[in-house]
């Protein structure tokens, strides 16, 4: 499973300013990283239904442990909400302890310039 395309579930008005977030987590172990990958279609469903979602992605190196999340929310609080909702609650509760190392960056751009780019999305988490 190397990368989920970037999904929109919705798009944003023209020139709305959007929400981005992008995240890395490292596994401890294969293990990790597999549960990792066993929890990911559920909480993927989700974003796809999760209200104020404007679109995300999933790059996955599992060998190496390393998952990379980039998504765009209409507000900080629309992605507050899906967090700590559905599937991605227990799925992120439950897969703490697997982590090793974790980073996230957030940031506002127009609406207009998604997809945001992986490089850019990895320069910020850096």
């Amino acid at each position: 499973m190397p990368a989920l395309p970037w999904t929109v579930p919705n798009t944003p008005p023209q020139g709305t300013e959007v929400h981005v977030f992008a995240s890395r987590f490292e596994t401890h172990s294969l293990w990790g990283a597999l549960r990792f990958l066993a929890r990911t279609p559920a909480v993927w469903r989700q974003v796809g239904k999760a209200p104020g979602a404007y679109g995300a992605s999933l790059k996955a190196q599992p060998l190496r442990r390393t998952f990379w999340t980039l998504s765009a929310w209409e507000s900080a609080d629309a992605l507050k909400a899906f967090a700590h909702s559905g599937a991605h609650r227990p799925t992120s509760r439950g897969l703490a302890s697997q982590m090793r190392d974790v980073a996230f960056a957030t940031w506002q751009t127009s609406g207009d310039e998604l997809p945001v780019s992986w490089e850019e999305a990895e320069r910020r988490l850096r």
